[in-house]
């Protein structure tokens, strides 16, 4: 991990941003001890954590500019765009800490942006608010402070696996339960599976239905469907998170992942019932539902759960590092 930082972060230095722009990963070489992956998730303090350098981050913004943004008040600007200020304090703090990770990760990956490590595009990475855009469209003065506040008590605090930084992947509302990175995403992560989730039910998109007449369903799934709709649907399997592995409709089998993105559905957590000459579908959740439970992590906050209470249940055998502490 630390020859891989050296590497991204000399590239930018000399490639991306201005030659005298010293920049630094929490002095990711002063600890000579890597960090122990069989600590439990939380075993860190969570009072003023040391930040010995500053770390900086290059950010494509939605003008298609990209800025050197400071790696702290970028991950405020993403708390301020990604979560309500009016979740509980502890829901804050663990979005910090994941919105901090899922950045850093990308900025090794380069997966997504190149040199450009992240965007401010929810759809693709985070959003991204600065505070002046905040005041004027979305919140007021005390949000920020609620905000800086859970940004600096969780300051250079990571999730890792296994002494690399974790795949720190969010998301609205599961509907009462998450589901495997596997599948959403093909690839079995440890840490990313299907857990309870309960407490969201005061989410605007816990359920919902939308209908589908006889010729949207056809038109949005290409074909030309025989029958009364009740013939269309048949047999469905599931996921260990409660989606829709695969379902058969017309006598050909369709992913839940697939149908999800054809029908314009919220998440692949749905049900389907042939109604009124066309087709329900009712829906649990909104999102990828893959990793921490936005809503979920406020009722946990709520009901008296700590942040690193909230990112053990959700990442489990992740553990929370000093970012200077990675090896």
């Amino acid at each position: 991990m630390k020859r891989e930082w050296k590497q991204v972060l000399a590239a930018m230095i000399l490639g991306l941003i201005l030659p005298t722009l010293m920049l630094s990963v929490g002095g990711a070489g002063q600890n000579p001890n890597p960090p122990d992956p069989t600590r439990p998730t939380g075993t860190q303090p969570a009072t003023e954590p040391e930040v010995q350098k500053t770390v900086y981050s290059p950010v494509q913004t939605e003008d298609g500019k990209t800025h050197i943004m400071e790696l702290e008040a970028y991950t405020l600007g993403v708390v301020l765009a990604e979560m309500p200020a009016s979740f509980a304090p502890d829901a804050l703090k663990a979005q910090a800490v994941v919105a901090r990770t899922y950045a850093l990760r990308r900025l090794v990956l380069q997966d997504r942006h190149g040199a450009v490590a992240i965007c401010t595009d929810s759809t693709c990475c985070q959003a991204y608010v600065s505070e002046e855009a905040y005041l004027q469209d979305l919140g007021v003065r005390a949000d920020i402070a609620k905000a800086t506040q859970a940004v600096r008590e969780t300051a250079g605090l990571v999730l890792t696996y296994e002494g690399q930084l974790a795949e720190a992947t969010y998301f609205s509302c599961s509907g009462g339960r998450t589901e495997d990175a596997a599948a959403v995403w093909g690839e079995d992560i440890a840490y990313l599976q299907a857990v309870d989730s309960p407490g969201e039910e005061s989410a605007e998109n816990y359920a919902g239905s939308v209908h589908f007449t006889r010729q949207a369903f056809c038109s949005a799934l290409g074909r030309e469907l025989a029958g009364t709709p009740d013939s269309w649907l048949g047999k469905v399997s599931y996921t260990e998170g409660g989606g829709v592995d695969m379902m058969f409709i017309g006598g050909i089998a369709y992913s839940g992942i697939q149908l999800r993105q054809q029908l314009g559905l919220n998440s692949t957590a749905f049900s389907m019932t042939a109604e009124n000459g066309g087709i329900t579908v009712t829906t649990r959740g909104k999102g990828h539902r893959v990793g921490m439970s936005q809503y979920g992590a406020d009722a946990m906050a709520a009901a008296g759960s700590t942040w690193e209470q909230i990112l053990a249940h959700y990442y489990p055998a992740t553990v929370i590092d000093k970012l200077a502490d990675i090896e």
